[in-house]
Parts: structure tokens; C-alpha cells; sequence
């Protein structure tokens, strides 16, 4: 291929080499017949079964928790081709691209581990639950077959790297994960918030609707293979980034659930305790002290920190009051502050409560990795907007974007659904009887937390898009075809077939090696700065009558994309 511009090869194939890891020496492990629980993991391309990095490193963080608990279980890891990829052999490297993961040999790996787990699940060992996941192409085995599954029979599938994810949250200009706004549930660690399609495509729906709340995708900050942007080396430090410890949180949380354990196993905790102290509260002021008081004293107890804050109303007018913070709030100072807030004012029922939890949350320091929570103490609803303007959706969007912080609401039965909101939206709990009160303390206290779920990332002017708009012929002994295209990105990478030609920055490319026999495609995947935009394609097919007169047309490829999966 040649051009104004001479189109270099590289990135891509580099790329694609890392989908799988080096593999290390064999050994064999011991079955268990029919354990409660089955832990299965798809390893990447290459990877040797049983001794595979990501393998090792999903199994020990899993492992290490499950000791904590008197359940029987075993670990497996997948027994499928994970074939290879690399410049010994190309063809399944380059099948694996343009064939969106999904033919030739790749793919054909792809669907014998989707039937080799089908069978495992569905068809051996009936009282045996499963826990399962994958890393990179074994990610795509987990995706591809939960439509397949037995939902019944699985507690967690997580997937890594997975180059068929799909987050519509991500798609646009300005995408709403960019605002914190409609994230996927199954969406546990994406940090780039315009992750939208995997270089492969995307399953979807990615989570079907029979595995509600039992799917969860890590996918590293800038990982080429499922985020928006192109770096090679994330795609291979979900070990070194600790994200299968993250991992590990969330799937042993799934498992006491899902077996009726006691999970022992939590993370620091930030809790800010936030009490209306409104005169309406004066006849049980003491008893959410005293719940206040046993809630600080378990958080301090266990390495975690507190925080202590009254309102009322702004127009009382009385603000938001911190009394101690997560660095000043020792138990003493605690007990001692607590004492001092006193009720007083009110007499119009909504308070301002969007204010006070949005500076509350802005004020403090939160850690990260610790489980975050606000304890709302109230026996009044809310204004909507408040009096200085906050609404519902800048507090709620605050609370994710930190972590998320939970809201946890204490308040009258009669409030209940106002608040019923603000603790979904957070993951929180709302609840209206004293009885409660003690077992909101336990709940908070069990829960655990795992890295932000997204973060906001700078997004550029306008991602990168490319349309091809001419193609002319020149004849000789060699077919060769000058397409030309209009490119808003600085660079796009150019593919016709199942070859990859190079990249190029012009917006003219003359490509040889044409086959007038068949209908040929063309495919630009545009590049700005680090940033992989959806590529577009069109055939390249002869037309005219007479042999002599035959010109090369092109027509819009509206079928199918190379890199963004079957349309």
C-alpha cells in the first residue's frame, strides 16, 4: 500500500500480542467431587491451565476469604484451547480482530469454552453452585455463554479485559457516565467513563435479563481491549492493580449471600453521622444518639473513622454544623460533641437536607478503598430544591462520583418513600422502626467496598469518526484502488480484509492487492492522541458490463464493522 503519506505498521499488532500473558510451568491440580461451590476461570490467550497469572491471582484473593467460612469448594480453570496469538501465528491474530472474536480459529476457541463450561454447569453436579470468571479472551467465554447458562445454578460471573464489553453509558460526545448518570449495574470498575464497545464488539445485551445482579466487568483504566483509549500495558496489570483482590470483595459478599454466611470479611469504613436537630426531634433525639454513639464506637473500633454533623433549616436560619471530622473525630471528641447538639426551631416539616448532605459529603476527606456511608437521622422529609438552589441530582451524583458514599436514612414511617429515592440511587437502605435501628448498625458494619465504579476523564473536543467518500481505480497487472476519506482524528488504522496495512495520518490511501473476484472490505479505525474511535468499513466491488469498462464501486458496509462487532 503506498500514498501521499507511506502507512507505517504498528500499535495493532502489538496490541493484539497481549491479549494473553507469558505463559509459566504446568502442574496439575486434585477435583473434588461435587462441592457446594465451583470457582471456574477462562485464562487469557496462551495461558497455561492451572499456572496462569490471572488464574493464580483470581483464585488466591477468592480463596484467602472463603478460608474465613465452612463452605466446601473447589477451583478450577477452564479446560479450553485459549489459543495463542502472536507473529508465529498470525492468522489467528488476525482472525481474532476482524473476525470481532467471533470466527476462525479464535473464535472457534471462543465457543469450545463456552460449550465446556455449558456442560460443566448445566449438566454435572446439580447441587453445586458456581462462581465463575475469565481474563481477556477467557473474558469473552464468560460473556458469550451466560446466554447459554443455567442462571439458577450461578451466584457471580465477573469478566476482565473483556474486548466485548458493552456500557451504553459510554456512547456520545459528552456520555452520561461522564455525569455519573445511568451506570450499568454490572459495571464494578470501569474508570474511563467513555467505555462504550470492546475493540471486538459487544455482546448485547450484556448482561441478560435472567442474570440480573450476577454479572460484574473490571476493565483497567485505559486498557485498549475494553476502554475507549489505547494503552497496551493495562490490559496486562490486572495483577500488578490489584483489581482480582477488588474482585475478590465483591464475589465473597455474593457468596455468604447466596449461601446464608456471615461475611467477616470488610474494609475500613468512613462513616459521617448527619442529625437533624430540629425542635420536631426532641422526643427521640437520645435514642439516635445513643444508636449514633454505638455506630462510632464499632467504626472506630475496627480501624474505621467517624464524622459528626447537625442541620435544620436554612431559613431557620440555621447551616450545616461540622462538630468533628474524619481526622479530629477520636471517640472522646465524638461522645463529647454528640452531647452538645441540642434541638431546636423547625416548624415547617421539609429540611434542608440536600444542602447539608451535599456539603457533608464535599467536606471530607474520604479514603479510598474504604466503604463509605452517610447516616441520615431525621423525622422529616426534604426540600426539593432546597433554598440554596442543590437538588437531588447534584447530591446523588456527588455520592457516585466519591465512591459511591451509601445514604443510610433513619426516619419516620411516614417519610419513608420520600427518602426510598435517594437510597436506591446510592445503594443505601431506608429505615422506619427503632427495632431497626440496632440491625442498620450491623448492616452498615458487614458491608464492604471496591474501587469507584467510574471516574470522570477528561473527554476531547470530539472523538475521532472517519467516512470514506471516493474510491478510484487504476488497472494493470495488480488491482490497486485509492480510497479517499474525510478524518477528524489525527490518524486511523487501515485494514482491507483480514489484513492489517498499517496507519496512516493522510486522508488518501492507495491500496493494492485487490481481488476482483470477490467483494472486498475496506475498514478505517480512526485514532486521536490515545483515544480508539468506531471504525467504519465499505466493500470495494467491480462494476460495470463489459470486462473492458469494469470500475471499482463502493458501497457502505451497514452489515458489519471489523472492531465493532456484528451490527
Amino acid at each position: 500500500m503506498r500514498g501521499k503519506n507511506q502507512i507505517k505498521i504498528r500499535y495493532v499488532l502489538m496490541a493484539i500480542l497481549t491479549l494473553g500473558l507469558v505463559a509459566m510451568p504446568h502442574q496439575s491440580t486434585t477435583a473434588i467431587d461435587c462441592p457446594s461451590l465451583r470457582v471456574v476461570f477462562a485464562r487469557g490467550s496462551g495461558g497455561e491451565r492451572w499456572v496462569d497469572q490471572n488464574y493464580l491471582a483470581f483464585k488466591s484473593g477468592i480463596e484467602s476469604k472463603l478460608a474465613t467460612v465452612g463452605l466446601d469448594y473447589e477451583f478450577i480453570d477452564l479446560d479450553y484451547p485459549a489459543v495463542g496469538i502472536g507473529l508465529d501465528k498470525l492468522s489467528i491474530t488476525l482472525g481474532a480482530l476482524f473476525g470481532a472474536g467471533d470466527a476462525y480459529e479464535f473464535g472457534e476457541s471462543i465457543d469450545a469454552g463456552v460449550q465446556a463450561l455449558t456442560e460443566m454447569v448445566n449438566n454435572t453436579c446439580p447441587g453445586t453452585k458456581y462462581v465463575i470468571g475469565g481474563y481477556s479472551q477467557g473474558a469473552m467465554v464468560i460473556s458469550k455463554a451466560l446466554r447459554s447458562l443455567n442462571a439458577n445454578r450461578i451466584v457471580y460471573a465477573t469478566t476482565f479485559g473483556d474486548p466485548k464489553i458493552y456500557l451504553p453509558e459510554g456512547e456520545g460526545l459528552i456520555p452520561a457516565a461522564c455525569r455519573g448518570e445511568n451506570l450499568s449495574d454490572y459495571r464494578m470498575y470501569v474508570p474511563d467513563c467513555q467505555a462504550y464497545k470492546g475493540m471486538l464488539g459487544a455482546y448485547m445485551p450484556y448482561e441478560p435479563s435472567n442474570f440480573t445482579g450476577k454479572v460484574g466487568t473490571w476493565c483497567n483504566k485505559r486498557d485498549i481491549f475494553c476502554s475507549s483509549r489505547f494503552n497496551i500495558s493495562d490490559h496486562t496489570a490486572y495483577v500488578s492493580e490489584n483489581l482480582y483482590e477488588d474482585a475478590s470483595r465483591v464475589i465473597f459478599d455474593k457468596i455468604c449471600r447466596a449461601y446464608g454466611l456471615e461475611n467477616k470479611v470488610s474494609s475500613p469504613h468512613d462513616t459521617a453521622i448527619l442529625i437533624d436537630s430540629s425542635g420536631s426531634m426532641t422526643s427521640m433525639i437520645e435514642k439516635y444518639k445513643a444508636e449514633a454513639l454505638r455506630l462510632a464506637t464499632e467504626t472506630l473500633n475496627s480501624g474505621g473513622r467517624v464524622a459528626l454533623f447537625d442541620y435544620r433549616d436554612l431559613r431557620d436560619p440555621y447551616e450545616l454544623k461540622q462538630h468533628c471530622d474524619f481526622e479530629t473525630c477520636t471517640l472522646e471528641v465524638f461522645q463529647e460533641e454528640l452531647a452538645s447538639i441540642q434541638t431546636q426551631g423547625g416548624g415547617d416539616t421539609p429540611e434542608s437536607l440536600l444542602s447539608a448532605s451535599f456539603h457533608t459529603m464535599e467536606s471530607l476527606n474520604w479514603r479510598q478503598g474504604s466503604t463509605k456511608s452517610l447516616v441520615i437521622l431525621t423525622d422529616a422529609n426534604f426540600l426539593s430544591p432546597d433554598h440554596d438552589g442543590m437538588t437531588f441530582d447534584e447530591v446523588v451524583t456527588l455520592s457516585k462520583r466519591i465512591d459511591p458514599v451509601n445514604f443510610y436514612i433513619l426516619t419516620t414511617a411516614e417519610y419513608a418513600g420520600d427518602y426510598a429515592e435517594l437510597a436506591q440511587q446510592t445503594d443505601g437502605k431506608v429505615v422506619t422502626d427503632f427495632d431497626e435501628l440496632s440491625l442498620l448498625t450491623d448492616y452498615i458494619m458487614e458491608r464492604y467496598d471496591s474501587l469507584p465504579r467510574v471516574e470522570e476523564m477528561a473527554a476531547p473536543t470530539e472523538l475521532p469518526k472517519i467516512e470514506i467518500v471516493d474510491v478510484s481505480q487504476t488497472t494493470g497487472a495488480t488491482i490497486e484502488a485509492t480510497v479517499k476519506f474525510t478524518n477528524t482524528g489525527t490518524r486511523a488504522i487501515v485494514v482491507l480484509n483480514d489484513r492489517v496495512l498499517g496507519i496512516t495520518d493522510s486522508t488518501e490511501v492507495t491500496i493494492s492487492g485487490i481481488d476482483p473476484s470477490r467483494s472486498n472490505t475496506v475498514a478505517l479505525v480512526p485514532l486521536n492522541d490515545d483515544v480508539r474511535g468506531e471504525a467504519v468499513s465499505a466493500y470495494l466491488i467491480m462494476g460495470g458490463y463489459g470486462r473492458q469498462d469494469k470500475k471499482m464501486l463502493l458501497v457502505p458496509d451497514t452489515l458489519k464493522a471489523p472492531n465493532t462487532g456484528k451490527r
